[in-house]
């Protein structure tokens, strides 16, 4: 079950990659435009905290009953996982190129396989999952692989912001997965959702951003980006309420493989290159590793 739920997560977080792009250019946005890039984010999870707020409601969660504790460790939450980790990955796209902050980004996983080893005692760090990182990572690096990933230049506003990124995220999972042991996982995904949403779209108008060109064909793309986002992030911090980071983390590899993937399929691409193949059998070959002998467990 864990298999098949992260990688749902993974494969609709990989479609995100398409989608995005597509929905720049139906809504106008430059390459270099950060503010209306943040506007678009913000727009969306938005969007989404909401609809899991709705979602709560209809399904007779109390979403009202917070105190001050919870309210500030969700905004705590909202403002890290969503607001903040997002403005540095912008602004480090906007300084590298996009097949570098793939990779940098994937270094995410092993921070949060680093962290829940120092605090976790029941998801320490051992051989099979260094080995299967090792080679989740290395297929993030051959689906990514150009004459780009030669490239060894390495800047504080470009490759540093994807990496303070990923880490920020990944501190920002450990946290969510804490907090999340003590209230209902949708209502709190709906809220951190909805408070980073804000503070991102906040961000994008106070920057000089704006949001033009809605039709119904760039509407139907941000619902579909609204319903990826509230699925995916209700689902991955369940995941994480009731199981390992570890365990979980690892998934994350398959997410710029799916984008590869989708990317081809959706954005006229060829898919059937070699690099494809063997880097999906590598980012499984890892994740077979350190799932290998893995029992879901709430964490202590």
């Amino acid at each position: 079950m864990v298999f098949l739920l992260a990688t749902l997560c993974c494969l609709l977080w990989g479609s995100a990659y398409p989608a995005i792009k597509n929905g720049y250019a139906m809504f106008l946005i430059a390459p270099d435009d950060i503010p209306s890039k943040m506007l678009f984010a913000g727009y969306r999870f938005v969007f989404a905290g909401l609809l899991l707020l709705v979602m709560a409601v209809l399904t007779r969660r109390d979403i009202f009953n917070l105190s001050w504790k919870k309210l500030r460790q969700i905004s705590t939450l909202g403002l890290t996982q969503t607001s903040l980790q997002y403005v540095f990955f912008y602004v480090g796209l906007a300084y590298t190129t996009g097949v570098k902050s793939s990779i940098m980004n994937a270094t995410g996983t092993f921070f949060s396989v680093i962290l829940a080893h120092f605090i976790y005692r029941n998801d320490r760090l051992s051989l099979n999952k260094a080995l299967g990182c090792l080679i989740g990572f290395a297929g993030v690096m051959v689906v990514n692989f150009n004459s780009d990933l030669l490239d060894i230049h390495f800047t504080l506003l470009g490759e540093g912001f994807v990496v303070i990124a990923a880490f920020i995220l990944s501190a920002a999972t450990i946290y969510g997965k804490k907090i999340s042991q003590g209230m209902d996982s949708i209502v709190l995904t709906g809220y951190q959702l909805a408070i980073g949403g804000v503070a991102l779209s906040v961000a994008g108008y106070l920057t000089g951003g704006e949001l033009t060109g809605f039709t119904l064909k760039s509407s139907a793309l941000l619902f579909y980006m609204v319903l990826l986002s509230s699925v995916a992030f209700a689902l991955w911090t369940i995941l994480l309420k009731y199981n390992r980071v570890g365990l979980v983390a690892v998934f994350n590899f398959l997410i710029p493989i799916f984008g590869a993937i989708l990317s081809a399929i959706f954005l006229g691409e060829s898919i059937l290159e070699w690099k494809n193949v063997i880097a999906l059998l590598l980012v499984c070959s890892g994740i077979g590793l350190v799932t290998r002998g893995s029992e879901p467990a709430r964490a202590t």
